[in-house]
């Protein structure tokens, strides 16, 4: 069984001292590929930098999350443009807009976003996208340029109903973390599990946040890590009434062909 985590936080200073060990515990259970997410300037090109340190292993996204949006210059654009020029670098983001902790003014994080889309218009790569109480004015911005973009992800998706249909409508694949395995917040996504079609559906950790709170024995810090994907399999699969190694066969295949990966 291979598995694939979409977007794991590789860069950040938890994995400063061990992140060596980290990877072997992932390979061990069965993790083929990691994508590094790049969620600001500096963490882009260090997501890089582990692609190159760990070649086909390790893949990274560049981009500027909604948070740090109030950084983003063109001496900014410049640089993710040319991290776009490296085969390594997958996808752009991750982008989008967050309205739950306002980190940086919306105006900011709507000029930031729509650069991006910009930016994969003229790479054609795919789009690595967040979104966090801020549906509606995400669902317009992307709209404007939708026909024209390539595949998108809705990351660490966690909403309802109603913005998960926007999200396919727009031919937009989705992904999900352990917030399944949360069963204080994250039951309402059990249900619609179903309702995403096999060739949308890709998983991931998101780590070192959300570890599932499934995992046992329970770990001795809060620090998520990909080897924990499993837990978020194992909830998808229960969910949609297929198999581990059914659910890992299809989202693996996915992975790799949303972001162009090698078998």
């Amino acid at each position: 069984m291979q598995l694939i985590d979409i977007g794991a936080n590789l860069s950040h200073e938890s994995f400063a001292h061990d992140l060596s060990s980290v990877l072997d515990h992932a390979r061990a259970v069965g993790i083929s590929q990691i994508v590094v997410t790049g969620a600001s300037e500096q963490a882009s090109l260090d997501a890089h930098a582990l692609a190159q340190q760990w070649p086909r292993f390790l893949y990274a996204t560049a981009g500027v999350h909604p948070h740090h949006a109030g950084d983003y210059t063109a001496d900014t654009h410049e640089t993710l443009r040319g991290l776009h020029r490296h085969a390594d670098v997958v996808a752009v983001g991750e982008t989008g807009l967050d309205y739950f902790r306002d980190l940086s003014p919306r105006a900011s994080q709507q000029f930031a976003f729509e650069q991006q889309l910009e930016l994969a218009l003229e790479c054609g790569k795919p789009l690595f996208l967040h979104q966090r109480d801020a549906h509606d004015d995400f669902i317009a911005i992307l709209r404007q340029l939708r026909d024209r973009l390539g595949a998108c992800v809705v990351h660490c998706f966690t909403a309802d109903k109603r913005e998960l249909y926007e999200c396919l409508d727009l031919d937009c694949h989705i992904g999900i973390t352990g917030w399944i395995c949360d069963e204080r917040r994250g039951t309402h996504l059990i249900p619609l599990m179903k309702d995403i079609p096999a060739n949308r559906l890709m998983i991931e950790t998101d780590a070192p946040y959300l570890l599932p709170r499934t995992v046992r024995p329970k770990p001795k810090t809060h620090r998520n890590e990909p080897r924990y994907l499993l837990q978020v399999l194992q909830a998808v699969a229960q969910a949609r009434g297929e198999s581990i190694e059914q659910l890992a066969a299809s989202t693996t295949a996915t992975a790799r062909e949303f972001f162009r990966l090698p078998g």
